[in-house]
């Protein structure tokens, strides 16, 4: 097999002594599993390391792979100039790869590079391996804010091109946990945070890869996670194969969560396609959601199924038998969202009626939300299946003269400038406080933090 096995590991530059001076024994635990996961791959002995970095090239829709012969870095930024790493790529892997992905339709490659020196999640790993005595070329892979799946199916694809190039290959899944977990941590705290870890680390503990595709992104925000993507990618470089899962190390000494985990590989096993299993149960849970949608969400969806199929709109007349009083007769502004595995895939909506009825604001707004929406790229025909929706009904919006007057789960809110104006509909996943919702509202509208601005506040009946 060309799949040798698999690390989980942390990259707090405090670890390094050169850095730390003395902090770092205050993770000893860590170093000591650390070290103890870098021998293991040294005596692995991989003719390639793929490692899979947070914190190099980050695009929302795009897998950057580093390019070139060689790269190197340093810790000037940690205030440790003097230490430098340096790694050599395996170019023929990394060519190989992607052409792979551009047959399995993902979207990954050597573009965009923006720092071509290595960045701290990359080389705190290289500091211990080559301590350990590994010294094999590197491929580094960037995350992306594409789906889970897409991340495990990029770690398919990895393993799949080393079984074409016959190379014995490590995954080196670099990312920290939460970190939230203290007070005094830098970034404060959360309950999330402490949650995540415990699930996170169970997964590891039990080699359990489909959790790593389960957790939902507002609950990955909420405890500020940062290696989960990278640890996915590493689930599907080991799809359909039998580990022996260890869990090494765990501790959260500065507020953040780091963990060392190992996954030898021991063989073939045919129940552990975790994306498959993730599809099936995403399916099922679907299609039952649909058997219990409402007209409103249906005319949603068969608005935008209609439209990606045929290219054409949905029309109104044929449906007006079979639509309720309330779509046919009523005008009002209507927000359509748009989900795919938890994550925005498109929101379009009207803050006033522009069309006779809802109906037709409903059928415009979801094609709009599902092809017209700048953050996204047009839904394909292959993806409907997996999409899931919600319309928001919005009530007359009211002028109020103070943010003491709004409430984040009741009442939506306006943010208006002149003629720019930003809304955000209430009781969305993640925004917890009135500033936090007028700040999203204001920045969606391109109006400074410094500027005067109106405030309206609405209420809506939410469909789902």
């Amino acid at each position: 097999m060309s799949v040798l096995g698999a690390v989980i590991v942390p990259h707090p530059p405090i670890i390094l002594p050169e850095i730390g001076k003395g902090e770092e024994k205050k993770i000893g635990k860590t170093i000591e599993a650390y070290r103890k996961v870098a021998r293991m791959v040294a005596g692995w002995n991989p003719d390639t390391v793929v490692i899979t970095s947070p914190h190099t090239v980050l695009y929302a829709d795009y897998f950057h792979i580093s390019p070139g012969k060689k790269a190197e870095g340093d810790f000037l930024s940690f205030g440790a100039p003097n230490v430098r790493i340096t790694a050599d790529y395996d170019q023929l892997f990394v060519e190989e790869l992607m052409k792979r992905a551009r047959k399995a339709h993902l979207p990954a490659g050597t573009f965009g590079e923006q720092e071509p020196e290595l960045d701290h999640a990359t080389m705190i790993p290289l500091r211990f391996l080559q301590e350990a005595g590994v010294s094999c070329k590197v491929i580094r892979v960037g995350l992306s804010g594409l789906s889970a799946l897409t991340h495990y199916r990029l770690g398919k694809c990895i393993s799949e091109t080393a079984e074409v190039l016959q190379r014995k290959i490590v995954f080196v899944a670099s990312g920290d946990l939460s970190h939230k977990l203290l007070e005094s941590g830098p970034y404060g705290f959360s309950e999330d945070g402490p949650r995540f870890d415990q699930q996170v680390t169970e997964a590891m503990r039990t080699g359990d890869f489909l959790k790593f595709l389960e957790f939902s992104e507002p609950f990955c925000e909420s405890a500020a996670e940062c290696g989960l993507r990278s640890f996915q990618i590493m689930a599907g470089g080991l799809d359909g194969l039998s580990v022996s899962p260890e869990l090494l190390s765990y501790e959260g000494t500065f507020g953040v969560g780091y963990a060392v985990a190992s996954f030898a590989v021991t063989g073939k096993d045919d129940s552990r396609h975790f994306d498959c299993f993730y599809d099936e149960q995403e399916t099922k849970r679907i299609m039952q959601k649909r058997q219990k949608e409402d007209s409103y969400v249906r005319l949603a969806r068969k608005s935008l199924e209609t439209f990606v199929e045929t290219g054409k709109s949905l029309s109104l007349q044929n449906l007006l038998t079979q639509l309720p009083e309330g779509l046919r007769k009523k005008k009002a502004g209507a927000f359509v969202s748009i989900h795919q595995e938890g994550r925005l895939r498109g929101c379009i909506g009207t803050i006033e009626p522009i069309f006779p009825c809802l109906a037709e604001e409903i059928i415009h707004n979801a094609v709009s939300a599902g092809t017209a929406d700048p953050r996204f790229s047009p839904v394909r025909k292959e993806e409907l299946p997996s999409l899931e929706y919600s319309v928001d009904v919005l009530e007359k919006p009211e002028k109020i003269l103070s943010p003491e007057e709004l409430d984040v789960k009741k009442y939506g809110v306006i943010v208006s400038d002149g003629e720019r104006r930003g809304l955000l509909l209430p009781n969305l996943e993640g925004v917890t406080s009135v500033k936090q919702q007028i700040k999203i509202a204001r920045e969606k509208a391109g109006i400074g933090k410094n500027q005067t601005y109106s405030l309206e506040r609405f209420e809506v009946v939410r469909h789902f």
